[in-house]
């Protein structure tokens, strides 16, 4: 019992200390192509949300928000610049003070 504590605890230590590696390695698994000056992932698309925004511009900045964060946190910081990414698409409704937008866009970064 005592060797099944200490190799999950190893396995806590180990999956701790490897984010930036373990976020590249996951960029790692999709095709990439030039783009630019930048590389960016051939036909992998992210998306980001939101909704129950004051404005359309508040909806559009929380949407890219949202894309950054998870983009970031999957493939690393090098990944998460919706200013970089490529094949952009930007769907919004509503009106008055209920806006909410949806996004997709290829993942870039420099090189």
């Amino acid at each position: 019992m005592r060797l099944f504590q200490l190799a999950g605890i190893g396995c806590v230590l180990l999956l701790a200390g490897s984010g930036a590696a373990a976020a590249q390695g996951m960029a790692d698994l999709h095709d990439k192509v030039r783009v630019g000056n930048k590389l960016c992932m051939s036909n992998h698309y992210h998306s980001g949300q939101s909704s129950g925004q004051p404005s359309k511009a508040a909806a559009e900045k929380e949407a890219i928000r949202n894309w950054q964060d998870f983009t970031g946190w999957e493939y690393g910081s090098a990944w998460g610049s919706f200013a970089a990414a490529v094949g952009k698409s930007i769907k919004c409704s509503g009106g008055g003070s209920n806006w909410g937008c949806s996004i997709e866009a290829r993942p870039c970064r420099s090189r």
